[in-house]
């Protein structure tokens, strides 16, 4: 196809970055739920990482060549080269959630003076289906660099 088995490996391992900066985030988030005041004095701030495509990265314009390729003709694909080694696609980037869910509770010592409580705007239960769907795309990942040494093991042995 054009792609090496190094190219392979990179990409699931900028996927395996992603996932692991996903779940450590998910961590963080769970471990402080109930967070009221930080050192700075505020309540917790929830994490989100987001995937950004990162640009000029090349991965735009080889998806749309692949896409054209594709409808008219296989054997124009087989030059496909990749241009940077050290290219990245992908990049985690890190948002707080500056939104908070207010607690009426008079007797907690973070009490504004009506009596209410900003705790960090952070669901368990949405942050455990997240913390799942991380754990099965990193395991995606594993799969795939599992799958690539597996050929490129087997290619040797021919």
């Amino acid at each position: 196809m054009g792609v090496g088995i190094f190219e392979i490996f990179r990409i699931a391992s900028q996927g395996l970055n992603f996932q692991r900066k996903k779940l450590s985030a998910i961590a963080k988030n769970i471990a402080n739920a109930n967070t009221t005041r930080t050192p700075a004095g505020t309540p917790y701030n929830r994490e989100i990482v987001v995937a950004r495509l990162v640009a000029n990265s090349g991965f735009q314009e080889i998806f749309e060549n692949v896409l054209n390729l594709a409808k008219s003709d296989e054997r124009h694909f087989q030059g496909f080269k990749t241009t940077a080694e050290e290219e990245s696609y992908l990049q985690a980037e890190v948002f707080k959630d500056n939104s908070y869910r207010l607690v009426y509770d008079p007797s907690h010592p973070d009490a504004d003076e009506k009596g209410y409580v900003r705790y960090p705007n952070i669901n368990v239960v949405t942050e455990m289906v997240e913390m799942i769907s991380a754990q099965r795309a990193f395991e995606a990942n594993v799969s795939v660099i599992e799958a690539s040494k597996n050929v490129a093991r087997d290619s040797l042995e021919i």
